[in-house]
């Protein structure tokens, strides 16, 4: 089974009711992540997440609520950057002129052996490597 690794913006849009159509096509990726044990994500993934839905959305989620979803998520495989993570981040940034927040989302889905990145933020079936991108609400 390959992973599937959720970018920030999928995840929050799961959990932004506001999010119109974006948010039933991220609920429903998601759906399919658990249904296939396919999800996969990064601490960074979940820090952002925290942060964007308790103070970012027009209607922001309750700090514990935000928590009670990080740690629901806790069951898929989390992937931790380490310091040799920032630098192959910074590198994958001057070679593909990417924003390094999006390297690092990049980086930690190739160390997490994911074969496709959802994301919004980069080209749709773009490949990095290994790595498959998919925008999903294209």
């Amino acid at each position: 089974m390959s992973l599937t690794f959720i970018d920030t913006n999928v995840f929050v849009y799961a959990y932004d009711a506001d999010a119109g159509d974006k948010h039933v096509r991220a609920k429903a990726v998601l759906r399919d992540c658990w249904e296939t044990e396919s999800g996969a994500l990064s601490t960074q993934v979940m820090q952002e997440f925290y942060v964007t839905v308790t103070r970012k959305l027009s209607k922001t989620i309750s700090k514990q609520a935000a928590r009670e979803v990080v740690q629901t998520y806790e069951a898929w495989p989390v992937y931790h950057p380490a310091v040799e993570d920032i630098i192959a981040a910074s590198e994958l940034e001057e070679q593909h002129s990417l924003s390094f927040w999006d390297a690092l989302i990049v980086v930690s889905a190739q160390k997490s052996g994911a074969a496709a990145l959802v994301s919004e933020d980069l080209q749709d079936g773009r490949q990095i490597g290994s790595l498959k991108i998919t925008n999903p609400f294209k």
